[in-house]
């Protein structure tokens, strides 16, 4: 994504309040470009070979990174990413399989990368790249579990409304390579593990369900998740779940490095924010909850006066529950936006952008979407009910009839959601 150059904006109208936005998230997702962020962190080139594996959204483009390094390295190895976002990584295999459903596909390419990291030795390195979605693209089930049964289990996850840590402890419970078992098939190489975090708060253990770092949750008790889940869970997941499973054998270490994080996302947003005129202001990385209660907050928020041109920024990743009820297209973003747009009821002083860093909301085909003080008027012009669609679960819907979904194609990295309110001086209605 082409960020361009940033000067004040001298007059505030519609269509600058939608420029400036437009460039934020784009300052926000280029700040977490792995091919600038990720070759600082790589370690001291290893005596041995390089084995490269890993997963998740930005996993090509990490991978392309340290081909681009390491032109000197015996290199090799395998990633995965979901079907999209395949990209050339020189020397390493790419391979695609589904999000945020697993199949086939997933199975195999995680077995493809614990054979890729068999029969090492101590002087060769491993590098494990991940990133959001890797927890899906890398699904090999622990014994006595299959791939239908996980495939269900993710379904149910998806919409649950539980948050993104504790469906990652239930994917670690049921896999056979997460949670550390990829670091112990890795032994006794040196193992280096870089990641671009899209978990609030940056728990490294959550970011495509840790497959390089042992899993300290083996103990928790899981019950309440089997009830939230209910009868469609499978038996067999539902007994995993439901006991308590002994803690993991020490099988070595692994050094982590986090290259770019959704708090380095929010400081460079807040960046561009000052070059152009607006004064901005950080809620924080790991704002949660559901998408229709946060942008109600968010607007009682947005409602309060301002002196100067003001943009609230923030991170995180809401939930959307859907209970049993039909469900139209859309995602959190789209959900958050519309949400918002609703409870601010045409206050003339606020426009709006929410969207995923990855480029993919939800099912909405679009990153997220952008709202401006007429919202909901121009809804009810095209024959749309703003509140209903958002009762259905159907936001993306209406943003598309009125041009204002995201749409940027995957993106190749992930830093989780992004979330820009621009608030104007003067009297709210």
């Amino acid at each position: 994504m082409t960020v361009q150059p940033l000067s004040p904006i001298a007059a505030w109208d519609d269509a600058a309040a939608r420029r400036a936005l437009r460039r934020l998230f784009e300052a926000a997702v280029a700040s977490a470009d792995p091919a600038v962020v990720l070759p600082p962190h790589l370690p001291e080139a290893p005596r041995g070979r390089c084995i490269v594996v890993g997963a998740g959204k930005a996993a090509a483009s990490m991978a392309a990174a340290v081909d681009a390094a390491w032109r000197d390295v015996d290199l090799s190895g395998v990633v995965v990413v979901p079907y999209g976002y395949a990209a050339p990584a020189g020397r390493i295999a790419v391979r695609e399989a589904a999000h945020p459903v697993p199949d086939a596909a997933s199975e195999a390419a995680a077995r493809a990368v614990l054979a890729a990291v068999d029969g090492l030795k101590a002087d060769d390195l491993v590098l494990v790249l991940i990133s959001g979605g890797g927890s899906s693209v890398l699904a090999l089930p622990a014994p006595g579990i299959t791939l239908a049964d996980k495939q269900e289990v993710s379904r149910l996850l998806l919409s649950s409304g539980l948050d993104i840590k504790t469906m990652n402890m239930v994917r670690r419970r049921l896999s056979a390579i997460k949670g550390g078992k990829l670091l112990a098939a890795a032994q006794p190489a040196r193992v280096v593990t870089i990641a671009i975090s899209d978990i609030p708060g940056d728990d490294v253990a959550s970011i495509a369900s840790g497959p390089s770092l042992p899993d300290t949750t083996t103990q928790v008790d899981l019950s309440p998740v089997v009830a939230l889940l209910g009868d469609r869970l499978p038996p067999a997941v539902a007994a995993r779940l439901g006991c308590v499973l002994p803690a993991p054998e020490p099988v070595g270490a692994t050094e982590m490095r986090l290259a770019s994080t959704p708090a380095a996302m929010l400081a460079a947003a807040a960046t561009a924010a000052r070059a152009l005129g607006l004064e901005p202001i950080v809620l924080g990385d790991d704002l949660e909850g559901e998408s229709v209660a946060l942008g109600r907050e968010m607007a009682a928020r947005a409602r309060r006066p301002v002196g100067v041109p003001t943009v609230l920024l923030s991170g995180g990743e809401t939930v959307v529950t859907l209970a049993g009820a039909a469900a139209g297209r859309g995602g959190r973003n789209t959900e958050f936006a519309l949400a918002l747009a609703c409870a601010l009821d045409g206050d003339p002083r606020v426009w709006a952008l929410s969207a995923d860093t990855d480029g993919e909301d939800g099912g909405s085909r679009a990153a997220g979407a952008l709202i401006a003080p007429d919202t909901v008027a121009r809804a009810a012009a095209v024959g749309e009910d703003a509140r209903a669609r958002l009762a259905g679960h159907d936001s993306a819907t209406l943003f598309d009839r009125l041009g204002d979904l995201i749409v940027t194609g995957p993106t190749r990295t992930n830093v989780n959601d992004f979330r820009a309110v621009l608030v104007l001086p003067g009297e709210r209605p």
